[in-house]
């Protein structure tokens, strides 16, 4: 059985930092796709970060509004992804997910609130 499991939101205030981990079991993450996604009241689900699978070299990936602010990371041992996020904005609040997939094959965790409010 597959699992994706988000930990690491909640509440920070902007300047702040938080670091979402998404602990996987049942697949090997290095060979998939990884991402992580969020969603805002009244907004489509929007990518945020992905990182390639280990064979296409882990390739990274950023929506331009977290470019510089925000690390996707990936630990093959563990098989856990990471989403370091650093000088957050309150238009980062949203529910995050992590994502995995391959060509027909999509997995969702369960998301986790992130909340950017003084």
């Amino acid at each position: 059985q597959v699992q994706l499991v988000e930990s690491g939101g909640g509440l920070v205030e902007p300047g702040g930092s938080l670091r979402l981990s998404c602990a996987v079991s049942g697949i090997f993450a290095s060979i998939y796709q990884m991402a992580w996604y969020r969603q805002a009241p009244g907004n489509e689900r929007e990518l945020v970060a992905s990182v390639a699978s280990r064979r296409s070299d882990s390739t990274t990936n950023y929506v331009d509004s977290v470019k510089g602010r925000f690390t996707i990371s990936r630990d093959n041992v563990e098989n856990t992804v990471y989403l370091q996020m650093n000088h957050l904005k309150p238009e980062d609040t949203a529910v995050y997910y992590c994502n995995a997939q391959r060509p027909g094959i999509f997995y969702w965790g369960q998301g986790t609130q992130v909340t950017v409010s003084s």
